[in-house]
């Protein structure tokens, strides 16, 4: 399936706001109703569209604290990565991880209620992952810039 230029202005609305009708959608890019259903399905079953959610407000869920940590780990063997990755997984605090190119092998980006909360994590979690020789943590002071979509 090739983009064209209508797939991406429905792919801009859709990662604006992925609440909006079908109606709405296609009147915003051109087209009906049913042809903007249609293109819709087709741009998720080709795997351009992975999920639709909501963005949640941290600090109102006294999530107050980000933190960036980087880890490296003791063995760069398979086995090793493959058992970080499995054990990060489980940690609902770490929102993202990526493998890393660089000084690093992990970044893991996690949220805290407070100093206290992410002492804990720390402790019983990040430092216990399995394969751990290095970490680093950085805490986020604010955040001043945040995009979930793709610049199209």
């Amino acid at each position: 399936m090739q983009l064209n230029d209508g797939d991406r202005k429905l792919l801009l609305q859709i990662q604006a706001d992925c609440q909006q009708s079908v109606q709405q959608l296609g009147e915003k890019v051109g087209l009906s109703a049913s042809a903007c259903h249609r293109r819709l399905k087709a741009l998720e079953k080709k795997g351009y569209v992975l999920a639709y959610r909501a963005v949640l407000n941290a600090e109102k869920l006294d999530f107050s604290m980000q933190f960036f940590i980087a880890v490296s780990l003791s063995s760069q063997s398979e086995k090793s990565f493959s058992a970080f990755e499995k054990a990060v997984l489980d940690i609902p605090e770490v929102l993202e991880c990526h493998l890393m190119a660089g000084q690093s092998d992990y970044i893991l980006r996690v949220v805290c209620r407070d100093q206290k909360d992410f002492e804990n994590l720390h402790r019983r979690l990040i430092a216990r992952l399995p394969g751990v020789a290095q970490v680093h943590s950085n805490m986020s002071i604010r955040t001043v810039k945040v995009r979930t979509g793709l610049p199209l």
